[in-house]
């Protein structure tokens, strides 16, 4: 069985919508793909209703974006409910957030690009959480650079002239908040160094003491020392360990199914949801 536990779509930033990355994971020969969108779960039912259709299995989930110490930290959540109202208050000022702070960013590097905000809306799509990949789409489009890698690597670097941080809620109170509305959290590519400075073990263990389940240790952006560092840590605190290709499309270069999640791993997550892993999820 082939699980992979981290995509994205066009309800944040991915670049296909639910239905046609349930497609691209039949194609890829996955029998399970967990979509998992910042910060939103508008693209469930449609995520859902295609694996049917297909014969991939779904698992609905969400990455919510974090910050601790000035470090971005991303939680990815499965199966909690999705009408749950203090999780969806959290999420809804994230949201409000990030449009702020994007539209900021347009402003610092419209005189040096020439850049708009109706440049960076034509790429977003309705309901869709934006991103820096939206800003990234549309510095594209209009050729100031070749694509997203190029992008983030310059104007949109998180050490650049244009960055402006956004808000975003400290880890333990998203993973209490997943907890309590049936979730299971589960640690984001933890040790990507090449993306910026990381948590160390004793966050991850704070994180543990609240609830956090697993850590993403399969991952595109992990070294070798650091996937093995990882197991080791999962090992002492007892968490599960995960893989996935945290897949966007055209969006990166990621590919569906390059990591991949045990089956025992997605059972145990499955047990530790409880109610929410019925297939017809709570409030989808």
């Amino acid at each position: 069985m082939r699980i992979d536990l981290h995509t994205h779509s066009t309800a944040s930033d991915g670049t296909e919508r639910p239905s046609e990355l349930v497609a691209s994971a039949a194609g890829a020969g996955l029998d399970v793909v967990a979509l998992t969108d910042h910060d939103t779960t508008s693209g469930w039912a449609e995520a859902l209703a295609a694996g049917e259709r297909l014969g991939v299995r779904v698992v609905p989930g969400m990455e919510v974006s974090c910050l601790v110490h000035g470090v971005s930290v991303h939680l990815l959540s499965y199966w909690h409910d999705p009408a749950d109202a203090s999780l969806v208050g959290m999420l809804d000022a994230s949201r409000t957030s990030r449009v702020t702070r994007a539209q900021r960013m347009v402003e610092r590097m419209s005189a040096d690009t020439g850049l708009r905000w109706e440049d960076v809306l034509a790429h977003v799509h309705g309901g869709a959480t934006i991103g820096r990949p939206h800003i990234a789409d549309a510095l594209v489009a209009a050729g100031v650079v070749a694509d997203r890698d190029e992008a983030f690597a310059t104007l949109l670097s998180g050490r650049g002239p244009y960055f402006v941080p956004h808000t975003a809620p400290d880890p333990l109170e998203a993973i209490a908040l997943v907890r309590a509305a049936g979730g299971v959290p589960v640690l984001a590519h933890p040790a990507a160094s090449k993306r910026g400075s990381c948590v160390g073990d004793a966050d991850v263990e704070a994180m543990v003491a609240v609830g956090l389940a697993g850590l993403e240790v399969d991952h595109r952006d992990h070294s070798d020392a650091e996937r093995r560092h990882l197991r080791d840590l999962a090992r002492s605190l007892g968490l599960l360990v995960t893989g996935s290709s945290d897949y966007h499309g055209t969006g990166k270069r990621n590919a569906l199914g390059e990591h991949t999640t045990d089956p025992d791993v997605l059972r145990e997550i499955e047990v530790r949801a409880g109610s929410g892993r019925a297939d017809g999820v709570r409030g989808a």
